[in-house]
């Protein structure tokens, strides 16, 4: 019964592989008349591809697609390895072009590589059609940052619209949050560490390197990250910890006391805790600290994105903070296991901080669902920023200190976050 299984298998591919490889075979020769190879060779291997996505996807790989098409991104990352050896073989074999030979391999090479892809788009396929295994966690960042933020969250955790929320502990609006917070009696909350802007909680002249003459947060993201790798012994480098390490004592030793938690969930304000520097203070205290939990960004790329949204994160560089953010997890997660802390499986929301609207919380809510999490690992977390819209001059004057963030929750953006997790269910 195997051996049959493998010779029908076999036989599919066969076929849509003669299939592409004659349709590749027969335009390369054609246009080799009028075009020079590489063009031609490209050309032939572009119509082969289509020929080899809908094929195998439709056919040869038929029981773990379903029917279905697979993911674009295959077909991208085909185009995108194929269309590097099309360009570039030709030019290695030029000296050789005349050959038969050279004509076969050309014509081959993307065969055998394409054999490569579309057996790993036929697994992810098939994990696609899995029962749902997860329920992931709605969560807020940002409780605490301004009245018209705290009314947001707090609204949709009453309505049972999330899991969870952070706490922003030098935000404009904590004492409400907290007083909020303190009447659900139920929402988990954790610690959004925040060292990029807003108000230190230790003195200015303390941390000098942290702020500016008003004790306004100054350094970035960028800044951070790019600190962490300043020499072990570099003076500047442990400076600026002992003054992180202060700042973020401060907040936690808050955190603790308007919560009246002995052990805290921690995550961080545009990510920072993420950053080497900041990671390795909180793991280096954490028997002071007593942190049990911090989130990592291990961000898988949703299915069936529109074309739009594509565009959106290749024009506005989104696919580098996606980037530079599952590099960051992928080095904490072993350290934070190495702690005995634990961490969430998967997340979402950092491909489109910001804008997490109707289409995109339900396609990356799906993607969340089919992740299998390990015993040590919490739920996945989808995040979003939801806020009312802000009409009190007090909070327009009190995010001042929030120069990141101001325009951020201004944005209408965050209104449509808002309804889009109202109409969310779980499923």
């Amino acid at each position: 019964m195997i051996a049959k299984d493998v010779f029908s298998f076999v036989g599919r591919y066969g076929i849509v592989g003669v299939l592409a490889a004659s349709i590749h075979a027969t335009v390369l020769i054609l246009l080799l008349k009028f075009l020079p190879l590489w063009l031609s060779n490209l050309s032939g291997f572009l119509t082969a591809s289509i020929t080899s996505y809908l094929g195998h996807s439709l056919f040869t790989f038929r029981p773990e697609t379903r029917g279905q098409r697979f993911a674009r991104r295959w077909l991208l990352l085909q185009f995108s390895v194929n269309l590097s050896v099309s360009a570039l073989l030709p030019i290695a074999l030029n000296q050789w072009s005349d050959q038969q030979v050279t004509k076969l391999i050309l014509v081959f090479t993307p065969t055998v590589i394409n054999a490569i892809i579309w057996k790993r788009a036929a697994i992810f396929s098939n994990n696609r059609q899995r029962k749902l295994t997860s329920i992931p966690f709605r969560h807020a960042d940002d409780l605490g940052l301004s009245k018209a933020s705290n009314k947001a969250i707090l609204s949709l955790a009453s309505q049972g619209h999330l899991d969870s929320a952070s706490l922003i502990i030098n935000g404009t609006a904590v004492p409400e949050a907290i007083k909020g917070w303190e009447d659900l009696k139920k929402l988990p909350l954790s610690l959004h560490l925040c060292l990029t802007e807003g108000p230190a909680l230790s003195e200015k002249n303390q941390v000098s390197s942290l702020v500016n003459n008003k004790g306004i947060l100054k350094k970035s993201f960028v800044e951070l990250l790019l600190s962490s790798f300043l020499p072990r012994r570099s003076s500047l480098k442990r400076a600026l910890e002992e003054q992180l390490e202060l700042e973020i004592t401060k907040q936690i030793e808050l955190f603790k006391s308007l919560t009246g938690s002995s052990s805290i969930s921690l995550d961080g304000h545009q990510h920072v805790h993420l950053v080497p520097i900041v990671l390795n203070i909180l793991l280096k205290n954490n028997s002071t600290y007593k942190i049990n939990w911090i989130r990592t960004t291990m961000e898988p790329l949703p299915t069936g994105l529109p074309l739009r949204y594509w565009l959106i994160i290749l024009k506005e560089l989104r696919w580098l903070k996606w980037s530079i953010l599952q590099v960051l997890s992928l080095l904490a997660k072993p350290k934070i296991y190495k702690a005995l802390l634990a961490t969430n499986s998967r997340f979402s929301g950092v491909l489109f901080t910001g804008r997490m609207v109707k289409p995109i919380i339900n396609l990356a809510w799906r993607e969340l669902q089919i992740t299998h999490h390990s015993p040590d690992e919490t739920p996945p977390i989808l995040l979003t920023h939801p806020s009312i819209k802000i009409e009190l001059e007090e909070d327009n004057i009190d995010l001042a200190g929030f120069h990141i963030s101001h325009n951020f929750i201004s944005s209408s953006w965050r209104q449509q976050e808002l309804e889009s997790l109202r109409e969310l269910y779980k499923v």
